[in-house]
């Protein structure tokens, strides 16, 4: 039996023709204060916890979603993403910045009813979080084209209807801060994402909703949720 051969998953950069390959796919839990208040659960001063999503899980932009099995509860969280662009161990917060290659609009899809059953159950939150097509990520821009994100509006529309909105400003854990502990885990290499969390606002969608995502300063992130595909054997 032949081998598979699995090709590399890669995001669009602003202004390169050369796409960016994505290693690794971390996630930033309860970082708003707001969000916090909303789900009704963690405190407001915990320190950043994190999890991952399989490389594969990411879509590009403009991607059809397909409503995942198992859920009637599918729910958006639109996020800042952090791109990593050199290996970084062990780096503090005034260090961050420099390993950052740029900046992008994600989206922490989730089956809500499958998390919460998972977190009743004292069970890690993977079958709500960590399934296929979860991670779209926008347009990736570079810090040299657009700085570092540090505050701005984070928003999302769905059929053109205002759904969440915020500011980076309210991060608990600011970028810098966020790449610093995640190093201290983790050996942060090109190709890491790392979303950053969710403003409060957060809600379900269904097959043919549009979802129209976005930072200020950042190229925006369009995705449509298709009909299910999962068929029974």
């Amino acid at each position: 039996m032949a081998r598979p051969t699995v090709p590399p998953v890669t995001l669009p950069v602003l202004g390169e023709d050369e796409p960016f390959p994505v290693r690794r796919v971390y996630l930033v839990g309860r970082n708003y204060v707001d969000h916090i208040r909303e789900m009704k659960e963690g405190d407001e001063r915990d320190p950043p916890f994190f999890f991952q999503k399989p490389t594969d899980s990411v879509m590009p932009p403009d991607s059809v979603v397909d409503y995942p099995p198992e859920t009637s509860d599918f729910q958006f969280e639109v996020e800042l993403v952090a791109v990593i662009g050199s290996e970084a161990r062990n780096v503090t917060p005034e260090q961050a910045p420099d390993y950052v290659f740029g900046y992008a609009v994600g989206l922490d899809l989730t089956r809500r009813d499958r998390q919460r059953e998972a977190c009743k159950r004292g069970v890690a939150w993977e079958v709500g979080k960590s399934f296929d097509q979860s991670a779209p990520c926008g347009l990736i821009a570079p810090v040299s084209a657009v700085g570092h994100i540090v505050s701005g509006e984070i928003k999302i529309d769905v059929n053109g209807e205002r759904r969440q909105t915020g500011d980076i400003l309210h991060m608990i854990w600011k970028v810098p801060e966020i790449i610093a502990n995640l190093s201290r885990s983790y050996v942060l290499k090109p190709g890491d994402l790392i979303y950053t969390g969710t403003p409060a606002g957060v809600g379900a969608v269904v097959p043919g909703d549009r979802l129209d995502a976005s930072v200020a300063g950042l190229p925006p992130l369009t995705i449509t949720i298709g009909e299910p595909r999962h068929q029974a054997a």
